[in-house]
């Protein structure tokens, strides 16, 4: 399944976030390919960010990131910034945009 969403950086932390998204923890990546994601792609347009998640199951990759350490203690490197963050609750799993048009 492919999910999108929407969130948004703090206009005056886009080079902070922009830096951390460079050094993502290894930790991490394998976590997010072992909760089931096979590409996760993240598009900014000043502080839209767009980010583009092909998984088998995105309500069962959420359920298994919550709760990890590394990802833990990501989003909340994550919240100082960004103003709309990636939901993680399992109201989450139905926050993707929906689709407007496709080829």
């Amino acid at each position: 399944m492919r999910i999108a969403l929407h969130t948004k950086v703090r206009a005056d932390r886009i080079e902070e976030y922009e830096a951390a998204h460079r050094e993502v923890p290894a930790e991490l990546t394998a976590a997010i390919r072992a909760a089931g994601a096979t590409s996760w792609t993240i598009w900014r347009s000043g502080t839209d960010l767009f980010h583009v998640i092909d998984c088998e199951d995105y309500a069962a990759l959420l359920a298994e990131l919550e709760r990890l350490p590394v990802n833990i203690a990501w989003q909340a490197r994550m919240d100082e910034l960004l103003d709309v963050a990636h939901d993680y609750s399992a109201d989450g799993a139905a926050a993707g945009l929906p689709v407007a048009w496709e080829l």
